[in-house]
């Protein structure tokens, strides 16, 4: 997936700048005119300098990255936890397509078609499943601020996609409590 390529080059970028992290981490994506099978990632943020100590070890020595606003990564700082990662998971999925029976049985009909319904619940959950996995493996206590984004790049009329993406977070100290101002998406706490 080039979306780690991306985010690997903001790092890399804040690690040069002997940057502490970055927040408000942008990513888009969009297909180029010239190739009709290529896509550009980009990922923009702002390098964040002279942090307070205890950001520095979440993400163990390189900066960390953030999708969170600079208010929002504060925020986070008060309550006693620092961003560990962006974490991020995406799903492409095809949907099926109707039998010729049922087609027929819903023509001129308000239905809801089951195929398509169903193929958007599991590849969302598929996508913050996976999202979910990568603050695991970052050794993370929650995932924050989650984006749910769902689209087609243009695979095909029957395929669609979803993204999750958050900041993955764990605690700088003890009597931390997530904020109730920034949404929360996974306490692993709880597992």
């Amino acid at each position: 997936m080039p979306v780690p390529l991306a985010t690997s080059r903001v790092e890399a970028e804040a690690a040069g700048l002997d940057a502490d992290g970055v927040v408000g981490v942008r990513l888009t994506v969009k297909s180029v005119e010239w190739g009709e099978h290529l896509a550009e990632f980009l990922a923009l943020g702002t390098a964040a300098q002279r942090l307070p100590e205890a950001t520095r070890w979440a993400h163990g020595t390189g900066p960390f990255t953030s999708d969170l606003s600079g208010q929002d990564f504060w925020a986070l700082f008060q309550a006693g936890y620092g961003p560990v990662a962006l974490v991020m998971g995406a799903c492409v999925y095809p949907v099926a397509h109707q039998g010729v029976r049922t087609a027929l049985a819903n023509l001129g009909r308000n239905a809801e078609l089951l195929n398509f319904t169903q193929a958007l619940y599991d590849a969302r959950e598929i996508a913050m499943e996976r999202m979910q996995a990568e603050a695991v493996d970052a050794k993370a206590a929650g995932v924050v601020g989650p984006r749910i984004e769902e689209g087609s790049w243009g695979w095909a009329p029957h395929i669609i996609e979803f993204l999750a993406i958050g900041t993955a977070v764990a605690p700088t100290g003890a009597g931390s409590r997530l904020p109730d101002t920034i949404p929360v998406l996974l306490d692993l706490h709880d597992r």
